[in-house]
């Protein structure tokens, strides 16, 4: 069932809302049943229907991956303003897929300061769609769901003359500052489209109870077009989109962002080719250029000598191709798909020419895959059956230093240039999902087989830093050219409940995860300077490095949303989710594993206005990870107050307080800080926003 936490409004100039988290249980759409889609934006309200949405219960941060973090399962992972990861169901990072208009990408930084929703900024995004528990075999490889965010884009016209159409949007936030203008104008008709998109954010350090985080600041543009032609029953479709992230804060690293400049170009085909033959065709390409530094933005300016410029790219290429034959509802699909990354990242002291090193040099990973997924229906219950291989080949050059390296991470990059810096790949992926459609009650099952090959990264390491794709847990991390593909079998079970005014979606799930990718000691003589790794990791500031190896592990755990219509104008609905996470060759914890979470909200809808109030209460996190330093956290409680105004059936006006009672928290998913000119003592968990006020407007045309 769709999960339609729909939040209306300023990004589509229409009212921002929460509708119902509706389990339409006599919908037996796949993509219905299988999918969570959190739109964002959306048509405005009829006039006629005399009654608006509930709105949206907080305000639009730039980073989208808040927004994604509230359906059932998913969590928010704080590295700073713009560089967020989704946690789902336990798991973060490239385990979960993420894409932003369908197109798949590689992070340009090594320590991903640019996940994928980087590139997704919250007033630009339309929608965005998780994949229920586990991701299709058709949407690649990925070991835990998969989300995709939608862009703004102005659709075909329904005549043959041009119309001109358009979503524009504003937003203020106190509590940092902070501001955040964007939105699509274009001309349509029947046959054709053409629109651009742009956004521009800006933020400075945001307050809490208590002082200033310092370097949280932010600054963001973006820019592009996209275009469409009817051909047939299909659509020819390209876009092009630049975006540059500005000096930016990740008080969590070592470094902050100096900036990103990447491009995306993709395009291709999408529709039927004849009568129950669909046709879907997708070319890209992503570049990513970044530079972070650890004196611009943050103080105290260390000296010279550890004075660190880090510049990195990313280059990626997508090519996929899949077709349908049969109906929507009855169906074979295959496909194929491939994926070439190329990353570089070099270390410098801008006071010294003579130093620099490649500490990712020349790598590249190659992914070719194919799959077949079957649409089908056993007597009165639903099903989808499907089947992926994928052979991923991957690289590692060699280094070049300068001469003024010390020669410890000399020695690492002649032992690492000596050892085969080559590994292959093949893996196996399954799913089975199976649902019987109710009028009120739709039972769910999943089994799959889902795997993860090791980041060139994890395997190609050869330098101690804290490079981590973003675990920002202190740690220093070297590689392993000798690790295997995670496996993780998983079984979900859950029921859809509509009962018209009441909806209840739980779902129970278990993943089990072999060769579990994890950071453990480098060594058994754990603070014993013994080794070439050591003595460098030493010089960096941690004598007890870890290094990427194959655990077992497993994750469990219940999440649900649900909402009850009382009456004409009151609603109530939320969203709560556990997961437990736990290494099962050794007694630890999994690093990073959200606490126990409740959301709920209650709002009074009256013709072209509504109002409510939402609380978000998080339990305390004791079952932390010892290999990662990981600390303890408490539980807190946060309220919020909401209003939305439709001043027209196309202007719109939001508003509210956010953390009412101006409680200090910590949420045990956001980095610690390293930042000593800050009112967050370095070594302490990044403490939530405090209370502050937001105000947003919004049009469409």
């Amino acid at each position: 069932m769709t999960f339609k936490s729909t939040l209306l409004g300023a990004a589509a100039a229409v009212p921002f809302a929460l509708i119902p988290l509706q389990a339409l249980a006599q919908d037996s759409d796949a993509e219905d049943i299988l999918t969570d889609v959190i739109v964002v934006s959306s048509t405005a309200p009829s006039v006629a229907s005399e009654e608006i949405d509930p709105p949206q219960q907080v305000a639009l941060p730039a980073d989208a991956v808040a927004i994604a973090a509230r359906a059932p399962g998913a969590a928010a992972i704080g590295n700073g303003a713009l560089s967020g990861q989704l946690s789902y169901r336990g798991l973060f990072g490239e385990r979960v897929l993420g894409r932003v208009n369908g197109q798949r990408f590689a992070s340009g930084g090594p320590n991903a300061m640019d996940p994928p929703m980087h590139y997704a900024p919250s007033i630009l995004v339309e929608s965005i769609a998780i994949a229920r528990g586990v991701a299709p075999v058709s949407e690649g490889p990925s070991l835990a769901g998969a989300v995709d965010a939608q862009l703004l884009q102005v659709p075909f016209a329904s005549g043959s003359a041009p119309e001109v159409h358009g979503r524009l949007a504003g937003q203020y936030r106190s509590v940092d500052d902070s501001y955040a203008v964007g939105g699509t104008v274009g001309v349509a008709t029947d046959s054709w489209r053409i629109a651009a998109i742009a956004s521009r954010e800006e933020g400075d350090d945001y307050e809490f109870d208590g002082g200033t985080a310092g370097s949280t600041s932010f600054e963001r543009n973006l820019y592009g077009f996209n275009a469409g032609v009817k051909l047939g029953e299909g659509e020819l479709f390209a876009e092009y989109r630049r975006s540059e992230t500005d000096p930016s804060g990740n008080p969590a690293f070592a470094m902050d962002i100096q900036y990103f400049d990447t491009d995306f170009l993709q395009g291709g085909y999408r529709g039927e080719i004849a009568e129950d033959v669909g046709l879907e065709l997708r070319i890209g390409h992503v570049a990513v250029e970044h530079l972070m530094d650890n004196y611009s933005l943050r103080g105290p300016t260390p000296e010279a000598m550890r004075t660190r410029a880090t510049f990195a790219e990313a280059d990626t290429w997508t090519g996929e191709a899949s077709l349908r034959l049969g109906s929507a509802a009855r169906n074979v699909t295959l496909g194929v798909d491939l994926e070439t990354v190329e990353k570089a990242v070099r270390i410098t002291n801008p006071f010294n020419a003579d130093f620099f090193l490649d500490a990712q040099a020349d790598l590249q990973s190659d992914r070719y895959g194919a799959f077949v997924q079957l649409r089908e229906g056993l007597g009165a219950v639903e099903m989808e059956l499907g089947a992926r291989i994928d052979r991923t080949e991957q690289s590692s050059g060699i280094p070049t230093l300068g001469s003024a390296v010390p020669m410890g991470p000399v020695g690492l990059a002649n032992a690492f240039a000596a050892t085969v810096r080559e590994a292959d790949d093949t893996t196996l992926d399954a799913v089975l999902r199976l649902w019987l459609p109710g009028d009120v009650v739709t039972p769910r099952f999943t089994l799959a087989r889902k795997t993860r090959v090791p980041s060139t990264l994890e395997r190609f390491a050869w330098l101690p830093t804290e490079a981590s794709y973003g675990l920002a847990d202190g740690n220093i991390y070297v590689g392993n050219s000798a690790l295997d593909p995670e496996v993780a079998w998983i079984a979900e079970a859950g029921v859809d409940v509509d009962a018209g005014a009441i909806t209840f979606r739980p779902t129970i799930f278990y993943r089990r995860v072999d060769h579990f990718i994890q950071g453990t000691p480098f060594d058994a003589t754990v603070g014993v300077i013994d080794s070439p790794v050591e003595m460098v990791a030493n010089m960096n500031g941690d004598a007890t490095p870890l290094m990427f190896r194959n655990v077992d592990a497993e994750l469990y755990g219940i999440d649900f949303d649900a909402s009850a219509e009382l009456g004409e104008h009151l609603l109530l609905e939320g969203t709560a989710s556990y997961v437990r996470g736990k290494r099962r060759d050794i007694s630890d914890n999994l690093y990073r594993i959200p606490p126990a979470s409740l959301r709920l909200a209650a709002i009074w809808r009256d013709d072209r206005w509504s109002a409510g109030a939402e609380m978000t209460a998080v339990a305390k996190q004791a079952k932390v990870s010892a290999t990662n330093g990981e600390t303890p956290s408490d539980g807190y409680a946060v309220v919020g107050l909401f209003a939305s105004f439709a001043a027209t059936d196309r202007i719109t006006l939001d508003t509210g307080v956010e953390n009412l009672f101006d409680a200090y928290y910590q949420p045990h998913l956001a980095g610690v800080n390293r930042v000593g000119a800050s009112d967050v003592p370095v070594g302490e968990r990044l403490p939530g926003t405090g209370r502050g006020v937001w105000v947003r407007a919004g049009i469409a045309f």
